[in-house]
Order: C-alpha cells, then structure tokens, then sequence
C-alpha cells in the first residue's frame, strides 16, 4: 500500500516540478497575491479527474494509438510555442506587474478561466497525467492503483499549495520590474525548450 503511495507521489513530482504554463500561472497568482487559494483549488480538482481517468484506462488506450499521440504532441507544441511567445512579449515590455496593490484585483470568474485555460487548454497536461501517469496506474495490482492516484493527486496538492503561497517569500524579489520581466523571458525560454522537446 504505502510503496504504491510512494511511486505515485515520485512520478508525479518528477512530472509537475517541470516549470511549465501551469505552474508559472500559480507563481505568477501567488506573487500578485490574488485568488490563490482558488487557483490552488481549481488545479488540484483538474489534476484528481485526469489523474482518475488515466488509471481508469484512458491513459493506456491512448498510449497505444499511434495517430492521438502525435496529434496530442503537435497540439502541445503549438500551445507550449504561444505561451512562450506571450510570455516573451510580456518580458520585453517597458512596464511590469507589481506583486500586490499596483494593479487593479482580477475579478474570481476571469481567474478561474485563466487557471482552467492554462491547465485543460494545455496538451501537455493529458500527455503528463493522462498517459504517463495514467498509464503507469493503471498498471498496478487491485488497490495499488488507488494508492498510486493517492500519492500522485497529495503531491500535486503539495506542490501547487507551495509554489501559490510560498511565492510570496520571493515578494521583495518580484517588487522590482526587472524581475518580472527575467521570469517572463525565463519562461518564454522553458516553453520553447519544452515545444521543441515533444516534437522530437
């Protein structure tokens, strides 16, 4: 039980701890401070279905057929290539966010929406959790697969509540402009490497 536990939690965070759109999306909320609880909520919730669904035998189907997976890997590319494009766009920019009160507050429907975009808009995710991860699971024996999608799902938890709120101890950091716009061009870096690295 706990070794199934243990592999779940391992893969999942070999996987999430990637800096990807997501997490740079949580970062980004936790410096400005604004709905990270719900924006913790929303991909935990999102991670728990996908991670479900891929043990339940969707992650095996489609790692078995050839044509969802290229389509899956093109489709990732494309998106991993225009958010590092915004991203850079952003990074170039003569004027930069402020981590809390230099902006007006974002309403909680268009936070939601960019969190739910970034995380089911993104092909790489159902290539992650879906696939990878879902495939794995669902090769477990009786209640392994339980565990293993317990242990995956507590370390998204983990992460995604640590990268939301322990963002704010980067706070004096991020008050400078040129912070932020180093983290956008770092990003928009990551996002390219990651492109080019599901077309190979």
């Amino acid at each position: 039980m706990f070794t199934f536990f243990l592999k779940g939690m391992g893969l999942s965070a070999s996987l999430i701890m990637a800096i990807g759109s997501q997490n740079a999306h949580v970062l980004r909320m936790g410096l400005r401070r604004e709905h990270v609880a719900l924006t913790v909520l929303a991909c935990v919730v999102c991670e728990a279905v996908l991670i479900a669904i891929g043990i339940l035998g969707m992650g095996t189907l489609l790692s078995n057929n050839p044509l969802w997976m290229r389509i899956a890997s093109w489709g990732g590319a494309a998106f991993l290539f225009w958010y590092g494009v915004r991203a850079m766009r952003s990074a170039m920019q003569s004027h930069s966010m402020r981590v809390s009160g230099g902006e007006q507050a974002m309403h909680w429907r268009p936070a939601l929406a960019a969190v739910l975009a970034v995380t089911l808009l993104n092909p790489h995710v159902y290539l992650d959790l879906l696939v990878l991860l879902g495939a794995v699971g669902a090769q477990q024996p009786g209640d392994g697969k339980f565990w293993f999608g317990l242990g995956a799902l507590c370390n998204a938890a983990l992460w995604y509540g640590l990268l939301g709120y322990g963002a704010r101890l980067l706070a004096p950091l991020f008050a400078r402009p040129l912070a932020w716009r180093i983290l956008d061009a770092a990003i928009a870096v990551m996002m390219w490497a990651l492109a080019i690295q599901l077309l190979m």
